[in-house]
């Protein structure tokens, strides 16, 4: 009896882990470039029972599970929807790829958020003080370009304009300035690592970054995120069905110890 109620004491905390992220999902439904996140369960761990009638051997041997844990999460990197913006430093990438950001630490992460703007910090060259005017993302980080660098807007700019292969011109007067934009995809994009704000990290499981060639850039828009609404309901209802069972399963086992525990002779 105690081993059917941790079994069901599995289903009811993976249930609610389960709950938990279909709620993030919805709760992103509106987040530029959001991508939805699902929960992936396995069996806990087996034990062999010996049956009687075959032989001990690992064939004969009937395999009894112990409830279920988490195997792990699951990202979907499919295309949202695309709106027009008209913002010039509005961009959305159609297909596989990231940008490429540097964040406050130094380090570099990636993301699909294409919501840019223009940050201005001082500096001192020589004693003369000065501003630099640098292409930043939504929260400050900067965003950088095919060699790595940051990108830094010239003085006087008067447009920006990208084309689709991620080729960004500043025309500022009759000068033109052309940057390409760090757009990266990699071998195993599921296995990078998400470390908030839609910025994710290169791990092993992903792989190294590749140029991302088939990329293509739209200015002027944004990505919407790509949770389905109508999926998320119907994972809640089955998982809400799954977390009654649970339930179900761990009452029936208490009160059948309990009629064991009050059994006389």
């Amino acid at each position: 009896m105690y081993e059917a109620m941790m079994i069901a004491a599995t289903g009811l905390r993976n249930q609610q882990m389960r709950m938990d992220t279909i709620a993030h999902n919805v709760a992103n439904v509106n987040t530029p470039s959001f991508k939805g996140v699902r929960l992936d369960f396995k069996d806990a761990l087996y034990t062999a029972g010996i049956v009687p009638a075959q032989p001990r051997t690992p064939d004969g041997n009937q395999q009894m599970g112990h409830g279920v844990m988490v195997a792990g999460t699951s990202r979907d990197f499919s295309n949202g929807v695309f709106t027009t913006t008209e913002r010039p430093l509005d961009l959305a990438i159609e297909g596989q790829g990231f940008f490429t950001l540097e964040n406050e630490n130094g380090g570099v992460v990636y993301t699909r958020v294409g919501s840019f703007n223009i940050g201005v910090d001082e500096y001192d060259a020589g004693g003369e003080d000065g501003q630099a005017a640098w292409l930043v993302s939504g929260n400050g980080f900067w965003v950088l370009d095919i060699n790595g660098d940051r990108i830094q807007i010239p003085e006087g700019t008067s447009s920006i304009s990208v084309d689709t292969n991620g080729m960004i011109t500043f025309t500022a007067g009759e000068e033109e300035t052309m940057v390409m934009l760090g757009v990266f995809t990699f071998t195993n994009v599921t296995g990078l690592l998400s470390v908030g704000g839609n910025n994710y990290v290169e791990t092993e499981a992903s792989g190294e970054r590749l140029p991302a060639f088939g990329a293509i850039i739209r200015q002027g828009a944004l990505e919407g995120s790509n949770v389905n609404l109508a999926e998320e309901m119907t994972r809640l209802i089955r998982t809400q069905r799954a977390f009654s069972l649970a339930s179900r399963a761990l009452t029936t086992a208490d009160e059948m110890e309990g009629i064991a525990n009050n059994m006389r002779r």
